[in-house]
């Protein structure tokens, strides 16, 4: 069972992280940012979802063309190389573009893909602050983080 998503994904410390939104909002400036501090690209702009026994794994699509794995596009500057991750990876956050910036508190939900709760957060991806709080949700455990009323 697979599933194609618009978005662009990257493994953070060997954990995938999906991002997706509209067309502009950020998502390859965010996974620029994300593997300058060392994260490795998955897939960029589409990604490929499959179940892998209790889990969900990002990787890059099986039908795309191989001379794109591991080039992104970098708006200004082109479709560019990029260190890659080699195959598929554990789903462990979706991020997902919010337009309401750093106030929006709606965070941390769940999504389901082929019925496997994945944690969603919300943000503003070209925050400067976005690649630092995509980390600390991948390394904070399941509620320890405390929401603001």
């Amino acid at each position: 069972m697979r599933k194609m998503v618009n978005g662009t994904a990257v493994a953070v410390d060997g954990k995938a992280v999906l991002l997706t939104g509209v067309p502009g909002c950020g998502k390859s400036d965010l996974a620029l940012r994300l593997i300058d501090g060392s994260a490795l690209l998955i897939a960029d702009d589409l990604v490929e979802l499959r179940r892998a026994g209790d889990h969900v794994q990002a990787g890059f699509p099986a039908d795309a063309p191989a001379d794109l794995r591991g080039r992104i596009e970098a708006r200004g500057l082109g479709i560019v190389s990029v260190p890659a991750a080699g195959g598929p990876v554990r789903l462990a956050l979706v991020v997902e573009s919010s337009a309401g910036g750093a106030g929006d508190h709606e965070n941390h939900q769940e999504t389901q893909w082929f019925d496997v709760s994945v944690p969603v957060l919300r943000l503003a991806l070209l925050e400067a602050s976005a690649p630092a709080k995509v980390r600390l949700a991948l390394g904070a455990a399941p509620g320890s983080i405390i929401r603001p009323s």
